[in-house]
């Protein structure tokens, strides 16, 4: 299992696109609301990708990427021009707390973050708590794990405060990451009994990498490995439905309507390109369980 020490950073490796990257994402149990960030350090580039989304029905997307972020001399709290942001570890493998104070941009159209990322300038504000209700996952033969949480806090978009209580999902990795090279689904959601799951299918020429857990009402984390996924794509390669069998459920999962949070993802000096859609879902299991999840699909452009 994941050390308590390796919650903290890691020294870097040789590559380009080594990184370190903390996520931290939130779902309402009614699907609501949701959101995530992202803090990436990428050491040999000498800088800090920082991402941080909220989406809802009848909400507009808000949109906040810096790709050209300090990283800071230890610890992980980044400031840059309209940004703070702070991820700290209150207790380790157990609490996290995610502050931010920020602007972003509000998008009608989530695709529009493909084109330019233009739309109205708003006051973003994150004040939440990621609080385990399990053990934290470790990935098989790389260094990454997962967690499964309970979140709470308060959101502010403008003049809006928002009292946040739902499910969530926290990971911590470290080492190579080229986004451009493998396709992947990765998906973690909770169900309306209580039971949170997560699944990833990665794909890089024959390799098919498949690791997968489930954590039951009562917080027991049973390990799986064989996920299975089938994606119907429409507009912009925005996914319309997704049939998974992961770890032991059958689900069918759908983007909800405005739940899409997606990045384009550009290699500045290849000039590589990958379509990354990230959505707030519903999902339904083959037993009749309903519940929400975050899905997100990287699409290389040679795929």
């Amino acid at each position: 299992m994941a050390e308590p020490i390796d919650e903290d950073r890691h020294p870097p490796g040789p590559g380009r696109w080594w990184s370190e990257s903390w996520y931290f994402d939130f779902a309402a149990a009614d699907g609501s609301l949701g959101g995530y960030v992202r803090l990436g350090f990428y050491p040999n580039q000498r800088r800090a990708w920082w991402w941080a989304y909220l989406v809802g029905p009848g909400r507009p997307l808000i949109a906040l990427r810096a790709h050209d972020v300090d990283i800071p001399r230890v610890g992980t709290e980044i400031r840059t021009d309209g940004v703070w942001a702070a991820l700290v570890p209150e207790t380790l493998n157990e609490h996290w707390s995610v502050g931010l104070e920020s602007f972003a941009a509000a998008m009608d159209d989530p695709a529009e973050a493909y084109r330019g990322e233009r739309g109205d300038r708003v006051a973003f504000g994150l004040d939440l708590e990621w609080e385990a209700v399990a053990a934290p996952f470790d990935y098989p033969g790389v260094t990454r794990y997962e967690q499964s949480c309970d979140v709470h806090g308060d959101i502010l978009v403008g003049d809006e405060r928002i009292a946040f209580s739902g499910s969530g999902q926290r990971d911590h990795s470290w080492g190579d990451r080229d986004w451009w090279q493998a396709s992947w689904c990765w998906t973690s959601g909770r169900l309306d009994d209580g039971t949170s799951y997560h699944g990833l299918l990665l794909q890089h020429g024959e390799l098919r990498y498949s690791p997968a857990y489930e954590v039951s009402p009562d917080g027991v984390l049973t390990p799986h490995f064989g996920t299975e996924i089938d994606t119907e794509l429409g507009d912009e390669g925005f996914p319309v439905e997704a049939r998974m069998d992961v770890a032991g459920l059958n689900l069918t999962v759908r983007p909800a309507t405005d739940g899409f949070a997606p990045i384009l993802l550009v290699d500045d000096d290849g000039g590589r390109v990958s379509r990354f859609p990230r959505a707030l879902c519903q999902v339904r299991a083959a037993d009749g369980r309903a519940g929400v999840a975050w899905t997100e699909w990287n699409q290389p452009s040679t795929f």
